[in-house]
């Protein structure tokens, strides 16, 4: 693949999340990449979740004000945008500092793309919808993980031509080689290692927020026979969810703290079911990291990686907050040919990686401005 080096890229973005550094770092190698982050972490996240090792690309901390977890509003990145790029990427929309940048790169005509990791079209009122379409339609070009990303774009004023698909991603090949050989090691001593006892393992991963709908699990898990473990890695739960574990006698339910992405593969690696009950995710990558580990998948209509990645084949897509349509899930997965259902799931992920990310990125680019598209 022809490199790029020349193509002075600017990509701004919120924080540097370690997926988002990798990426940076991976395309950092096809280009002149420099990346504005608005701030250096997020407020809702443990400190274990962090970014480091910027070697592939000049990092720029901008200078603003909060307005919420991960926004910002910066002012000074109008002075970036003033120095001489070829190609501008906003990664989203939604932060004052990105609206700033849209109007200010629409009021000199200059040409830009924006990239989307997902998206759903809502019950928006008029004035929503209207502003919505005002910057999303502002680019030139769209970066879309997917098909209802597409959908989502070309709603908000997007030309479906000019949309073009990456796979997004938080995977490296290296974590699918890990993967691999952990898979190989007999399970029995994985679980030992972890203290787990269950014969089969419904594992969820996320942070213990309502958006994840693990209350919705724990009512389709209360029936479950205990010799299968249900285990949710997220941090410390809420008063509610303890409440009703010992409602529902849930001894086979267990929660476990944060783990680093080191520790989290072998959860992953010794469960036989992912279940990630999302009432909205605008991707999920979650799910791209269970299937790395050859897990069938169950998750919601609103979850995008499940409408990209997921279907009976390797899992199941049902509706958000239904709990029989949950436990029916479960157990068709339980009585199915579990081994089969994970290996699609992996056959799936395969090109899901960071490597593959920066390469279609670079294609895009190749295509974009050696064609003059």
């Amino acid at each position: 693949m022809e490199k790029l080096k020349s193509l002075n890229v600017l990509f701004l973005t919120n924080i540097p999340s370690p997926y988002r550094v990798d990426f940076f770092n991976e395309f950092g190698k096809y280009c002149s990449l420099t990346v504005t982050f608005e701030g250096k972490k997020a407020t809702d996240r443990d400190e274990k979740w962090q970014a480091d090792n910027v070697y592939n690309f000049k990092a720029v901390y901008l200078k603003g004000i909060r307005v919420s977890n991960d926004k910002f509003l910066c002012f000074d990145i109008i002075k970036v945008l003033n120095k001489k790029w070829d190609a501008i990427i906003i990664g989203g929309y939604s932060t004052p500092t990105s609206i700033l940048a849209i109007e200010y790169l629409k009021l000199k005509k200059q040409k830009f793309f924006i990239e989307a990791d997902g998206g759903f079209i809502g019950n928006d009122n008029w004035i929503k919808y209207k502003i919505k379409k005002h910057l999303i339609s502002a680019a030139s070009w769209w970066l879309s993980s997917g098909n209802e990303t597409t959908k989502y774009l070309v709603y908000y004023g997007a030309k479906k031509e000019k949309c073009f698909w990456y796979p997004f991603t938080s995977i490296k090949e290296e974590d699918l080689e890990n993967a691999a050989k952990l898979k190989q090691i007999d399970k029995s001593k994985l679980k030992r290692k972890l203290c787990i006892k269950e014969d089969i393992v419904l594992l969820a991963v996320g942070r213990f927020i309502k958006l994840k709908a693990y209350d919705v699990l724990m009512k389709s898990t209360k029936e479950l026979p205990k010799n299968i473990g249900i285990y949710i890695v997220g941090g410390e739960p809420p008063k509610e969810y303890k409440k009703l574990k010992t409602l529902y006698q849930l001894n086979n339910l267990h929660f476990v703290e944060f783990k680093t992405k080191n520790e989290l593969a072998y959860y992953y690696a010794i469960a036989d079911i992912f279940i990630h009950p999302t009432r909205s995710d605008v991707w999920g990558l979650v799910i791209n990291e269970a299937m790395t580990f050859g897990l069938p998948i169950i998750t919601t209509e609103k979850c995008i990686a499940g409408l990209e990645l997921v279907d009976n084949k390797n899992g199941a897509i049902i509706p958000v907050d239904d709990v029989e349509s949950l436990k029916k899930a479960i157990n068709n997965i339980l009585n199915s040919n579990i081994a089969e259902k994970g290996n699609i799931s992996f056959k799936r992920i395969k090109q899901y990686t960071i490597e593959n990310m920066a390469l279609m990125h670079s294609k895009i680019f190749k295509n974009i401005f050696r064609k003059g598209n």
